[in-house]
């Protein structure tokens, strides 16, 4: 999809620099993918404590073959 964007000229190029990426194309997906995988961690640790545990739960026993 193609879609115009007004970016600072500033961050886009040290994006580049410092992204490894060749193209601003690609610096810009890279980015993206990474804030997405940033909220998606986010939304987990706020799961932390929220939880409950089976103090029972055997994990080794759930390993073995039947």
């Amino acid at each position: 999809m193609a879609t115009n964007l007004g970016i600072d000229p500033d961050l886009l190029e040290t994006a580049l620099a410092i992204g490894g990426e060749k193209t601003k194309k690609a610096t810009v997906n890279r980015a993206l993918q990474e804030f997405i995988a940033r909220r998606r961690q986010k939304g987990l640790l706020d799961l932390f404590g929220k939880l409950d545990w089976d103090d029972g739960y055997d994990y080794k026993r759930e390993r073995t073959r039947v």
